[in-house]
């Protein structure tokens, strides 16, 4: 994992899931109902190391995900957070000024500090070859649920927000750089080997848009994280980005890899990209509940398209739920030659 987001060619293709640590698998769902709520189990640490460790003890996946959430971060600065069952995440929306102003400055620490009491217990008990990534959300998707209080179908209420009130949009995600970076860089000194941005919600943006309000923080959270970690290696995941997003994105904000959706053109995208960052993906999700002829394909052609790349095996988004676990074993042993 760590050749290939250092720029090599790796000795053989390193794999992980977004979402590996979830509902599809069994154990986890025990561990969940002993949770009782998904904040618990976010901020146990007992609980957040078992998930993390369950996908690599059942899988041998090459990087573990630290488990958590990307809301961690509106939550530590005071914005109320729930989790519906069926529903997703309910947060009192930010919507102005005098509201971002009553949250805090800083994170949390009563909550932080779980976190990366995991993170370090993570790392102690992964084995030596299995890399531990940590993680934030990206400035813009953290606004679009600020904002609205929850997921919508374009995250219009953020576009609106940035449109008709600029000075208080710029603050908020201000304060999203400044406090995103910190949390990397505390997950960095706790032991993460990596660290991902996801940018769940960037494919909504307009290209200037998409310079300002997703490339731009990106470039600065990585500036401050490296400022504090010189030589942190930091992959973004600008989900529907353009390819003229992501090389622009891969120049501006010097990560070291960029994860790919499915929809992304990998002959095209290894051309523009592939010497100048490592590429991560893109099977499709659906393609991996449907599994049989269809999985081997799609595989056997991201792997070719790949060859000799810097490459790391992964979804073009996270895990479904309703994946059966015997095409994941199927998935691993075609990447690894079984």
């Amino acid at each position: 994992m760590l050749q290939a987001l250092d720029g090599k060619v790796p000795t053989r293709t390193p794999i992980w899931m977004m979402r590996q640590a979830g509902r599809y698998l069994p154990e986890y769902r025990a561990v969940r109902e002993k949770a009782g709520d998904f904040l618990t189990l976010c901020y146990t640490p007992d609980l957040a190391v078992e998930v993390t460790l369950q996908p690599i003890r059942r899988f041998g996946f090459d990087a573990a995900i630290l488990f958590s959430d990307i809301l961690v971060v509106p939550h530590a600065l005071g914005c109320p957070l729930t989790f519906e069952t069926g529903e997703g995440p309910r947060l009192v929306p930010v919507t102005n000024g005098a509201e971002l102003a009553a949250l805090r400055e800083d994170l949390d620490p009563t909550k932080i500090d779980r976190v990366l009491e995991a993170v370090g217990r993570i790392r102690a008990e992964l084995p030596t070859e299995t890399a531990l990534l940590g993680f934030c959300g990206a400035p813009w998707t953290v606004a679009t649920y600020m904002i609205a209080g929850r997921g919508t179908s374009d995250q219009a209420p953020a576009r609106l927000a940035a449109l008709t009130d600029p000075d208080f949009f710029t603050a908020l995600i201000d304060r999203l750089v400044e406090t995103s970076a910190r949390y990397l860089v505390g997950q960095l000194k706790a032991g993460a080997d990596a660290v991902q941005i996801f940018d769940s919600w960037a494919g909504v943006l307009d290209p200037e848009s998409f310079r300002r309000w997703s490339i731009e923080p990106i470039r600065r959270i990585v500036a401050l994280v490296r400022a504090e970690v010189p030589g942190a290696r930091i992959i973004a995941f600008p989900k529907g980005a353009t390819l003229s997003g992501l090389s622009t994105m891969v120049q501006a904000a010097g990560v070291n890899a960029v994860g790919l959706d499915w929809t992304a053109d990998r002959p095209a995208t290894r051309y523009a990209l592939g010497g100048k960052c490592a590429l991560q993906g893109n099977l499709d999700p659906l393609t991996l509940i449907a599994g049989g002829r269809a999985l081997d394909a799609s595989i056997d052609a991201i792997l070719a398209d790949f060859n000799g790349a810097s490459h790391v095996f992964n979804l073009g988004h996270g895990i479904r739920p309703e994946t059966p676990i015997a095409h994941v074993e199927r998935m691993i042993s075609r990447i690894r030659g079984g």
